[in-house]
């Protein structure tokens, strides 16, 4: 897969696991009906930020590697 394509897939990871991370934190302090659920409503939303932690975490190491092994190499270039 090509960097670009990567990247791309890598950054649409990291927006989904926020919005995920905020879904869950929206349901958990905002939301009546979760509220109303009890234990079910609280589950909904911890996996919400738990979905949204195992995207967001690991895809920004894992980019922040690229992005700085992309630089190294443009100043080795430039050398």
């Amino acid at each position: 897969m090509a960097d670009a394509k990567l990247i791309l897939l890598l950054k649409t990871s990291i927006t989904l696991g926020v919005l995920l991370i905020l879904l869950g934190i929206y349901c958990h302090n905002f939301s009546a009906s979760v509220e109303a659920m009890g234990v079910n409503g609280i589950i909904i939303s911890a996996m919400c930020i738990a979905f949204g932690m195992v995207l967001s975490l690991p895809t920004k190491m894992y980019l922040t590697f690229i992005l700085v092994r992309r630089e190294s190499e443009q100043q080795k270039q430039q050398d």
